[in-house]
């Protein structure tokens, strides 16, 4: 699944819920240095997805592209 078309996504702006359009993509909390442990997350046959570091809510939305979020700066830009 991780590869460099993964989609990442990070919570620096402390909402409780992602939606994004990508069911395989990776979290890494807050942007560097205040990052977790980059972790790789499926959500499966759900629509949703915990991650286990910072407890982000991540909830697809069909309507967005793979690496698209609301909210939009959630996106991490590399």
């Amino acid at each position: 699944m991780a590869g460099a078309n993964t989609a990442k996504f990070h919570n620096d702006m402390g909402v409780e819920i992602i939606e994004i359009g990508a069911r395989e993509f990776e979290c890494i909390g807050a942007k560097p240095p205040f990052d977790h442990p980059h972790i790789y997350l499926e959500m499966g046959n759900s629509n949703e997805v915990i991650c286990p570091y910072c407890s982000t809510l991540y909830r697809h939305n069909d309507t967005l592209a793979g690496n698209g979020a609301i909210p939009e700066q959630a996106k991490l830009v590399e």
